[in-house]
């Protein structure tokens, strides 16, 4: 019972991070657009990421609300958590130019303390693929009828 709140709660908290992190991208499009323009990474394709990043994370947290998509929506969560870390570890370290398309809260931190947030992130997403499976497992167990 203890592991399958743990699973909403995580579930919820990616779902608020993912709308944010969307519609804050969404808000603030032609600023988004621009600053991916500007990232040595994305320079030749600003316009499709610009769009296709905050309906990534709007598809990812609708995959989180349904219990039966939710274990999908926690992998996508930890891949997509892990590819921005990294995307921000490359920019750091191999880029004259760190573009910021960051809104809201995330703009008042660090580059450093973002990445930490980020991983911070990817470890719920991983306990929610963790205690998922586990609660599929107790239940599957739970439904079997005895010989």
């Amino acid at each position: 019972m203890i592991r399958k709140t743990v699973v909403e709660v995580i579930a919820a908290l990616l779902i608020l991070l993912w709308v944010y992190a969307a519609v804050s991208k969404l808000i603030a499009y032609d600023s988004f657009r621009l600053q991916l323009s500007k990232s040595p990474l994305l320079t030749n394709f600003p316009g499709f990421v610009a769009v296709s990043i905050p309906m990534i994370e709007l598809g990812i947290s609708f995959t989180l609300v349904f219990t039966k998509w939710r274990l999908p929506g926690f992998y996508l969560s930890f891949i997509l958590l892990i590819t921005f870390s990294a995307y921000l570890v490359a920019i750091l370290n191999f880029s004259y130019y760190i573009p910021c398309s960051c809104g809201g809260i995330l703009k008042g931190m660090s580059w450093k303390t973002h990445i930490v947030f980020n991983l911070g992130y990817a470890l719920l997403a991983l306990i929610g693929i963790l205690l998922t499976k586990q609660v599929k497992d107790s239940s599957t167990l739970e439904n079997t009828v005895p010989l």
